[in-house]
């Protein structure tokens, strides 16, 4: 194996959640962000909520009506 191509790995970097939840991994960044955790999940905690899709149908109408209007 090659010398010096490799990345620095932490064995116990921090991960940080949006809801304040905060674990251990190993990972090449000593510090990561997330937006959704095994503690806030709509999956894993059972709760029917919106996971952040705004934009999503105004863009596509956008894109749908500069598509009517060249034909």
């Amino acid at each position: 194996m090659k010398e010096k191509i490799h990345p620095q790995y932490y064995p116990a970097a921090k991960v940080t959640c949006s809801c304040g939840n905060t674990f251990t991994v190993g990972s090449t960044k000593k510090e990561i962000s997330v937006e959704l955790c095994s503690k806030c999940h709509p999956y894993y905690t059972g709760e029917q909520r919106v996971v952040d899709t705004a934009g999503r149908v105004e863009r596509f109408r956008r894109r749908y009506e500069k598509t009517e209007k060249k034909s």
